[in-house]
């Protein structure tokens, strides 16, 4: 029995980055084994056991075989007579197909260590093509180390995307994989990566819809990349890449993507307010007062300093627009329940408070 760190872990540490979770392969030990050992079974369709003491993971090693179509559609064989090097071949990219023995020494029958110093992503074996999911974990690591996708890994994604394995993929599992990768330094080369294979089509047609003549996709993207350098939420840099979209085009790709509440929301006020965001300076005291009103400023302020964050993201109006619309908002945050109170049963407290917001917002700005 021999146990291995493999995976992501290994080639963290490689490239000198901070290792975050570590996965272990166990190799010549059988499910028995294990047990006696006081590892707990944890896995459903393969075995994998957590440790006894540090509960991290560790999965005999294994091989798959495709036996249906979709990303449950294998069969699993973990036996002691799998080798690491048959569990690492099943595995998507070169640079995840490392292992570091207890010892510290490194297997690596597919030259990942050369693809991590070359900066490039390359599938291990033509089984890549029996996993969807893989695209889009290709798409991810591109937005994640920048590193360029093989000639020929390029041409097997585009070769499934013709197949419709593309086709095959759930909304679930797209939907972690794309807020995995907006979350990454430079977001914009998972979605450069997915049109250039051709899968943004099949599973963001809303998005890829942006690079049609006309459109403008790469200045959406450069927004993007903006906000990600910025620190922005994963909320906000959704709502830049759809701000630009219709608002049903954004309630299709909400919708499409599974994409939780949060998300569709604030995406949704970017696509129908970030126009009158951005042109703030132009605005006069009521169609400020709708604006903020429509958005729901008053309730949810954290909100409305995300859709400001959202339509102004890499606009030049960015300062000026921003400072005109926190002046106006604070000087139309009258207090209504001192208003009410004065109103008393019989009077219209609604109308009262609109009013008081809007003199207030009138006299700011033509103090202003």
């Amino acid at each position: 029995m021999k146990i291995y760190s493999v995976g992501g872990a290994v080639r963290d540490e490689l490239l000198g980055l901070p290792v975050k979770d570590r996965d272990y392969v166990v190799v010549g030990a059988s499910p028995e084994e294990m047990v006696r050992l006081g590892y707990r079974p944890v896995g459903k369709d393969f075995p994998v056991f957590l440790h006894p003491k540090t509960h991290e993971e560790y999965a005999l090693a294994r091989t798959e075989r495709k036996v249906a179509r979709g990303y449950h559609g294998f069969e699993i064989s973990a036996a002691p007579d799998v080798t690491l090097e048959q569990d690492l071949a099943r595995r998507d990219l070169t640079i995840n197909a490392i292992a570091k023995d207890e010892q510290g020494g490194i297997t690596d029958p597919y030259h990942g260590a050369a693809d991590l110093e070359a900066g490039v992503l390359r599938h291990v074996s033509p089984a890549f093509a029996e996993d969807p999911v893989r695209i889009l974990r290709v798409a991810r690591f591109a937005a994640r180390f920048g590193f360029a996708v093989a000639p020929e890994t390029q041409a097997l994604m585009c070769s499934m995307v013709k197949e419709g394995e593309a086709d095959a993929l759930v909304a679930e599992r797209v939907w972690q994989e794309v807020a995995s990768g907006l979350m990454e330094q430079h977001p914009s080369r998972m979605f450069r990566v997915l049109r250039e294979c051709g899968a943004l089509n099949r599973v963001m047609p809303e998005i890829d819809a942006l690079f049609e003549p006309g459109a403008d996709g790469g200045a959406a993207l450069d927004a993007l990349d903006a906000a990600a350098q910025a620190g922005s939420a994963l909320e906000v840099r959704f709502a830049v890449l759809a701000r630009t979209l219709a608002p049903l085009a954004v309630e299709a790709l909400a919708e499409r993507l599974r994409a939780p509440a949060a998300c569709r929301d604030l995406a949704l006020l970017a696509a129908r307010h970030a126009h009158a965001i951005v042109d703030a300076a132009a605005l006069d005291a009521a169609t400020l007062l709708e604006l903020f009103n429509v958005a729901d400023a008053w309730r949810r302020p954290g909100r409305f300093t995300d859709l400001m964050t959202a339509a102004l993201t890499a606009k030049p109006s960015a300062p000026a627009a921003r400072a005109r619309l926190e002046h106006a908002w604070q000087a139309a945050a009258v207090d209504a329940g001192e208003i009410a109170q004065a109103a008393g049963k019989d009077g219209d407290i609604r109308d009262r408070i609109t009013t008081a917001r809007l003199e207030a917002l009138r006299r700011a700005l033509d103090a202003n």
